[in-house]
């Protein structure tokens, strides 16, 4: 029986509780938010994405909407919420204060310039003076008006284009400049409107077949965490835990009941899918989930692999081989009935997060429909009663900033291709398990302890911030257990302060891997949610609590935090870089000398291309104090390969540089021209085609395709620098390491 090839998408909408606990709903609070991003991604991502799935009924999709996340915009659709970006656009700009004034200039470019910002020249003239005159020229030149333009533009560029035919938003974008208080009131109003759109949208759409709606946890918890800290150390069995082990899993059935009841009273109907907090699962949060009444849940290919104990290899091509084990829902068994799983394609997943938003918006959606027609070609070459379901499932909002037009033109090309292409369906996650229930089992005891992220919980415990907060919220727990007159009904502010503690995104950002303009207040919000349970039990507050749980200041060398996609200009812009790896080599802070002619390096990857970025030093040029010639040089350390020593003269027979390489990239820094090679037998060398960029400019920025370097995909390499004049040895870096690559 020839079936079409199924896919799921499962775009996850979520915001963590940005309102400060204890002010009061009905007072309009300036520091009732912290921050505004429930108001602007409200404004720019939830409406639009189904607006755009509307005008292709075909297409079936399914939405997860985090109640945290309903929660809040329901509080700005009322009118109730106020947070500093919007005290500070509401404010007659002759009466702004000097702090709000540095305030604006610090956070009022909180966005992505290439998409946001450069598209509106106002906004982009204004952001030009800041990168290039600093902030404090700004404090001191701009005037009444510079500051209005400011306010309103923040607001108007996340609005999404969608909406840009609507009459008073298009006279606004002709404006330009020039806003006035009563300019940026009615764009504030337009904001709620279009908030007070997306419930509705949702649920029509659900009626009406083509949307299935989705809920998790409360406020988004690690459920497994909740569970038992002690479930990290499945994956990463020397895992350092906490101090106090947290152990309160009678709080998942609070969170999966208040979840279930916010999603009934909004949509009228019983939820039957739970996406689990960043698709965090274990066998102890199983029994619970299904006694609250769901069908399925969703989590990550990687946990499948650990659960089966079998690594998902891919082709050059980027395609799963034995697609089959992936592209099915299986049924997990529990002592208290059964409960269906689905398990996302990561890397497909990780394309369209990550990727698809560099690419021209055609050539991003041959890409992706292309690797969905090769899996349906495999299905049919392995026909079954069976049929595949690929499951894509990704953040909603946080991706699009990075494209176009905030994606319109992509989703629009991709909804049209998938619309026309008659082997592939796309259906919601229950109409796909109402007709095709799935056959393949797995015991509740055997699916492992882990999330969407490497499978593991690392990103929430195991570091020494995060083990802190853990033992900070571990205290406060234990103190609203010692109050059991303490109940929901009587003592509801104790019990909300707890489940927003409880979140997971206070964790995601204490420690290394995450970091934003805000982690200050992210670690602000986690005290003062356990402020609220000492406060709602009249418990004095430990004076640890007043203390931030780490130094938020600016870590000089650190690993990459997640997919770059620089512009290969030389102009070493500072948002193509802030998530790349960073090794500071000269200067003060540096392992070397001051005289050092390289300061910084940079380094990071997307599903195309592996990047490098250097800072010289001032003043330095190529052939004027610095050597004209910059070599990288890769070998591969878990592959058995023909490898060549570096080919220049008066190389030290010293580690790194007496090592063997296969790849060798060549710029010569005066012109800018690539030559590349690779390893050859007998020490030799082979010239070989190669599409790599390089710019000089500020700085030096790299960009080498791995199509050149034909390694599959989840491989690790190693990178060494050199530099050189006329074919012989000058200096390496970084000293006494080598740059450590992952291929995504």
């Amino acid at each position: 029986m020839s079936h079409p090839l199924y896919v799921a998408f499962i775009w996850h909408q979520h915001q963590p509780l940005y309102k400060s606990p204890g002010s009061s709903s009905s007072v309009l609070d300036s520091q009732h938010y912290r921050l505004p991003w429930v108001r602007l991604h409200g404004t720019k991502d939830y409406l639009d994405l189904i607006l755009l799935l509307e005008k292709y009924p075909k297409l079936h999709q399914t939405v997860n909407l985090v109640p945290s996340l309903i929660l809040q915009l329901e509080d700005y659709i009322a009118g109730t919420a106020l947070d500093p970006y919007l005290t500070a656009s509401l404010t007659p700009v002759e009466k702004l204060t000097t702090e709000q004034r540095e305030f604006i200039i610090q956070h009022f470019f909180d966005a992505n310039h290439h998409t946001l910002i450069d598209p509106h020249p106002r906004y982009a003239e204004l952001y030009c003076q800041r990168q290039e005159k600093g902030k404090n020229w700004c404090l001191a030149n701009w005037e009444l008006p510079d500051y209005g333009d400011l306010l309103a533009w923040h607001n108007l560029a996340w609005i999404d284009p969608l909406f840009w035919d609507d009459p008073e938003i298009a006279a606004w974008l002709q404006q330009g400049r020039n806003f006035t208080l009563s300019d940026r009131q009615r764009i504030y109003s337009k904001q709620r409107q279009i908030l007070s759109r997306i419930i509705p949208q949702h649920r029509k759409m659900q009626d009406s077949g083509q949307l299935e709606v989705t809920t998790t946890p409360y406020t988004h918890p690690i459920l497994p965490l909740l569970a038992d800290t002690n479930s990290g150390r499945v994956a990463v069995p020397n895992m350092i835990l906490p101090d106090q082990r947290f152990q309160w899993v009678e709080d998942i059935p609070r969170h999966l009941q208040k979840s279930w009841d916010l999603y009934h009273d909004r949509f009228g109907q019983n939820p039957r899918g739970l996406w689990p907090s960043e698709q965090s699962v274990s066998p102890e949060i199983l029994p619970y989930i299904v006694k609250q009444g769901f069908n399925w849940i969703c989590s990550d290919e990687a946990v499948l692999g650990w659960t089966l104990r079998h690594f998902f290899h891919r082709d050059g091509a980027g395609n799963v081989q034995q697609p089959e084990l992936l592209y099915r829902p299986y049924r997990l068994q529990t002592p208290a009935g059964d409960l269906s799983i689905v398990f996302r394609d990561h890397r497909l997943s990780d394309l369209i997060g990550f990727t698809y938003g560099a690419m021209p918006p055609k050539q991003a959606t041959a890409d992706l429909v292309g690797h969905l027609q090769a899996i349906a070609k495999m299905q049919r070459d392995n026909p079954s009663d069976q049929p595949w379901l690929v499951t894509i499932a990704l953040d909603g909002e946080n991706c699009w900033e990075f494209y176009p037009q905030d994606g319109k033109p992509f989703l629009e090309t991709l909804y049209q291709s998938l619309s026309d292409e008659p082997h592939i369906k796309l259906v919601t996650v229950s109409e796909f398990l109402d007709k095709f229930p799935p056959t393949a089992t797995i015991p509740g005891e055997q699916l492992h302890s882990g999330s969407w992220v490497d499978g593991s919980f690392t990103t929430w415990i195991g570091d020494p911030a995060k083990n802190r907060a853990w033992d900070y919220l571990t205290q406060a727990r234990q103190v609203l257990a010692n109050h059991p007159e303490a109940t929901e009904e009587n003592n509801p502010a104790a019990w909300e302060a707890l489940y927003a503690a409880e979140g997971s995104d206070w964790f995601w950002w204490f420690g290394e891997g995450h970091s934003s303009n805000q982690d200050a207040i992210f670690d602000q919000l986690f005290r003062e949610h356990l402020y609220g349970i000492y406060k709602a039990l009249n418990e004095p507050i430990p004076g640890y609590l007043r203390k931030a749980v780490e130094s938020h200041e600016a870590r000089i060398d650190h690993r990459p935090a997640g997919f770059i996609h620089p512009v290969i200009d030389g102009k070493g812009d500072e948002q193509d870089w802030d998530k790349a790896g960073r090794i500071e080599v000269g200067g003060a802070r540096g392992t070397m000398h001051n005289s050092s002619l390289i300061q910084r390096l940079w380094y990071g990857v997307d599903h195309l291309n592996f990047y490098v970025r250097i800072d010289f030093k001032s003043g330095v040029a190529p052939g004027k104090g610095l050597p004209t010639e910059l070599n990288l040089l890769w070998y591969y350390p878990d592959k058995t390969m023909v490898n060549s020593p570096i080919p220049l003269a008066e190389v030290p027979d010293i580690a790194p540089v007496n090592y063997l390489y296969h790849h060798h990239l060549e710029i010569n820094l005066l012109t800018q021209s690539i030559q590349f090679r690779e390893a050859g037998d007998n020490y030799q060398w082979h010239p070989r085609a190669s599409r790599a960029q390089a710019a000089l400019n500020n700085c030096l920025e790299v960009a080498i395709p791995w199509a050149d370097l034909q390694v599959p995909p989840d491989y690790p390499l190693r990178l060494i620098l050199a530099l050189a004049d006329e074919g012989c040895f000058h200096s390496y870096l970084p000293e006494n390491t080598l740059i450590p690559i992952e291929v995504p």
